[in-house]
This record gives C-alpha cells, structure tokens and sequence, in this order.
C-alpha cells in the first residue's frame, strides 16, 4: 500500500458518547493514518456512503448504546451491496462476548471493548488493512 491508511471512524445510531471514538480517531491519526470522523447519529447508510466516497481502507464503529447486534451488521450489508466489501469493518463499545462470536460471524473483522490499549488497535488496524490489500 502506498498511500496512508484511511480509516473511517463513526457512531452510529443514537449513542451520544463519542470520547471513545474521539481516542481512537486520534491514535490511529497520530500513527500516521489518515482519519475521517463522521461525528455523532450516523445511519449506516450515511458510513457506508462516505467510506466509500472517501476510498476508506477500513470503518471503526463505536456503539455504546446497545444496538450493535442491528448497526454493524447493517453496516456490512450495505457494503455488500455497494460491492465495497474490501472495506475492513471493526469496532468497539460495551459488546457481551457472545455479541462478539455473532459479529464476526455476520463480517465484523474485530471488536475491542473498553480498557483495550490503543496501540493494540492500531496494530490490529495496519495488520488487517495490510493483509487486506494483500489479498485483493
């Protein structure tokens, strides 16, 4: 890959607590990556089309609100139908470990819950893009 990483980070849905997204926005951005932050009440539909308009490596979805078994896999789907799979979705927020088998599941590549350590996630992120464009 020649160009930075872009990573899309957004909340979806009605969540209206952004600090964790705020952190990892910043620590991937201060690792050189490229960042978009798509800021507060995105519908799936809003992040999937400006991942694709801003030629996204990758989506960081943050949910705290509880509505991750609905959001994230919608998210995927809409990827699908726009033929934009190549897009790595992950995420974070309060998700139950049984959430998190049936996310990966449905094409979440990743979820992190709170108290992970940001340099883990921007490991995660360079590792998964990099094998990601690799394989394309």
């Amino acid at each position: 890959m020649d160009r930075p990483i872009r990573v899309l980070v957004a909340k979806p849905g009605l969540d209206g607590h952004d600090r964790g997204a705020k952190v990892i926005a910043r620590a991937l951005r201060d690792a050189g990556m490229e960042v978009v932050y798509t800021g507060l009440h995105q519908t799936p539909e809003q992040i999937v089309h400006a991942a694709v308009q801003e030629d996204a490596d990758a989506i960081g979805l943050s949910v705290l609100s509880g509505a991750h078994l609905t959001l994230f896999p919608r998210v995927v789907e809409l990827l699908r139908e726009r033929d934009a799979e190549d897009i790595t979705v992950f995420g974070g927020g309060i998700i139950p470990a049984a959430d998190v088998v049936v996310l990966k599941e449905q094409g979440v590549a990743e979820l992190f819950t709170p108290g992970t350590p940001t340099a883990q996630v921007v490991q995660w992120v360079r590792a998964s893009v990099r094998a990601a464009s690799t394989a394309a």
